[in-house]
């Protein structure tokens, strides 16, 4: 057996091994539909943070998760899956939902342009909006939708709390709206802002991140089989 074959074997055997952990598996279930803090990830798995971060030491060190620091909060980190790290894991529908609805902070890019690719994915409606929404969509977001042949609707930001009804499946796509929003967020996406950088490369980049993420998340989702009334939700 040649060295490249027994590498790979070596390497497929550590990533099994990583995975054999019944914690591990919870771990990336978890992470396989978005971004979380470790002490988010505790919370939700019921786990102390020191076995959580023995836990997370070894998906690290096997490549399957990384982590990025936060744009808002600089103290705290979110982990997420590195990309194709489990390419040969497939995962089942997780819920039906009437509709999803993207957050950041301006709702001027980020959450714009994972609508806009929702809408091209999916048969379930999506909608978009801000904690704080700007006065428009922001030109770098507009020529990157345009370079891509993405269809980007000519609306103004608006706020969330006008936007959302009961049933949306909630996607954060920023730190900072995922950090104050005060009602429960069912994935959240840590997506660099493109607006810092502002050059056609960033927002280019925070597009193609989106678009993978949707292109996850979209076969696991699922129409209700019955209508579901859209009535707003209660707002803070």
């Amino acid at each position: 057996m040649n060295s490249e074959r027994t590498d790979d074997l070596r390497r497929r055997a550590a990533l099994h091994a990583a995975l054999a952990e019944p914690a591990r598996l919870q771990i990336v279930d978890t992470l396989s539909l978005g971004d979380a803090s470790p002490s988010e990830l505790a919370e939700a798995l019921g786990m102390p943070s020191n076995l959580l971060a023995h836990h997370l030491k070894v998906l690290e060190r096997e490549g399957v998760v990384g982590r990025a620091r936060s744009e808002g909060d600089k103290r705290r980190s979110y982990v997420r899956l590195v990309p194709g790290a489990l390419d040969d894991l497939a995962t089942g529908k997780v819920r039906a939902v009437p509709r999803v609805l993207f957050v950041c902070t301006a709702n001027s890019a980020r959450s714009h342009l994972a609508a806009a690719l929702w809408r091209q994915a999916s048969e379930i409606p999506a909608d978009s909006a801000g904690t704080h929404p700007a006065e428009t969509i922001a030109p770098g977001a507009v020529d990157s939708a345009r370079r891509h042949h993405l269809k980007l609707p000519g609306v103004r930001p608006q706020h969330v709390d006008g936007v959302r009804t009961d049933g949306d499946l909630i996607v954060t796509v920023c730190d900072r709206a995922h950090e104050e929003l005060d009602f429960p967020v069912d994935v959240h996406w840590s997506i660099p802002d493109p607006i810092f950088a502002g050059t056609p490369e960033a927002f280019d980049h925070a597009l193609e991140e989106l678009g993978r993420r949707v292109d996850n998340l979209a076969p696991r989702l699922s129409l209700p089989t019955r209508p579901t009334n859209l009535a707003p939700a209660a707002t803070r």
